[in-house]
């Protein structure tokens, strides 16, 4: 099963009206996916302390608000509330989860709340460096975890990201894509939609030949530059299909390595022929693709454990430390040894 995930907005966390405002948004958001009642309560819980955490204890807190559904049968739904700061951090995790323990003058009961309410809660914090969390509030019990997950957020001034990425198992293969349309606003993000949205359709195929298709799908916009990787676990092996200059990396404990692209668009009428490229791929690796709105100035090996956490943890702590406010910025991350 994949979970299909629409990036629905980010807000930065500065003032008291934004408590209330990610609390309206996220449960008009859980009644429009039909959670129940209590879920939707649940979720407001949830939304005013992610929040309320951020504006009391946080440095350039931002939340994102995220629509989950399930491609399996039923398609039950979610909402899932992304949120990342440069604050204090926490170096216990299990004292700050405790009720009445506070840093603040407050009653400390937010990251327990969180906790209780939430259906699946994840926490990276580094002392003096920050803090990722990631709450999703599902309808009934939420899927496995992903095996790959990507986040996207608008350059300043936008509301609508011309990035898009986009994740299936197709005919037993495990693929993920990233696209950036050419340009900023909608018009960049119709583009970069379309290109996801023909990802997802495509024939079951190697990357070359997925985006082909892609390419074909978005003649009518203006155009991306876009990735297709394909993770075999079983070979232990990734192969890559990139147009343009989507950044795409595999990162192991001790090593990063660059993956290789070609020059032009999806969409171009001058384009050349697309070819693909085969990497070894360990279990305990992480592929990472990110679009120009990152810098390729970040360092996994230099947040401890970090490595080890789910893929969206991962892309929320990237997009921390490397996206550009000056850009559109997206970034996905993928495990070969998750199931698909």
């Amino acid at each position: 099963m994949t979970v299909l995930v629409e990036d629905l907005g980010w807000w930065s966390v500065s003032e008291d009206g934004t408590v209330g405002a990610v609390r309206r948004a996220a449960t008009a958001l859980g009644v429009e996916l039909g959670l129940p009642e209590d879920r939707v309560a649940a979720l407001g819980i949830v939304a005013t302390e992610v929040t309320t955490n951020l504006l009391k204890h946080a440095i350039d807190g931002a939340v994102h608000l995220r629509a989950l559904r399930d491609d399996g049968a039923g398609r039950p739904s979610g909402v899932e509330l992304v949120a990342i700061d440069a604050g204090p951090g926490m170096a216990d995790l299990t004292a700050s989860s405790r009720d009445g323990h506070s840093t603040a003058g407050t009653l400390g009961i937010g990251l327990g709340a969180i906790g209780r309410q939430a259906t699946r809660l994840r926490v990276f914090s580094e002392p003096d460096r920050g803090t990722v969390l990631t709450a999703a509030v599902w309808a009934d019990e939420a899927p496995a975890e992903s095996w790959a997950a990507g986040l996207t957020r608008p350059i300043a001034g936008e509301s609508t990201s011309g990035d898009a990425y986009a994740v299936r198992v197709a005919d037993g293969r495990a693929q993920a894509f990233l696209a950036d349309g050419l340009g900023h606003g909608p018009l960049a993000s119709r583009a970069s939609e379309a290109a996801a949205a023909a990802f997802r359709e495509a024939p079951a195929a190697s990357p070359a030949a997925v985006l082909e298709y892609v390419h074909r799908a978005v003649a009518h916009t203006r155009g991306a530059v876009a990735a297709v990787v394909d993770l075999d676990s079983a070979a232990g092996q990734l192969t890559c299909a990139s147009v343009g200059n989507i950044s795409g990396w595999i990162v192991g404990h001790d090593r990063r390595r660059g993956l290789a692209a070609q020059p032009g668009f999806v969409g171009d009428r001058q384009r050349r022929a697309i070819r693909e490229y085969t990497y070894p791929v360990a279990g305990d690796d992480v592929v990472v693709l990110h679009t120009d709105g990152l810098t390729d100035r970040w360092d996994l090996a230099g947040h401890p454990g970090l490595l080890l956490r789910d893929p969206l943890t991962i892309a929320a702590a990237l997009l921390r430390e490397a996206g550009l406010r000056r850009d559109d910025a997206g970034v996905l991350v993928a495990r070969p040894t998750a199931s698909a």
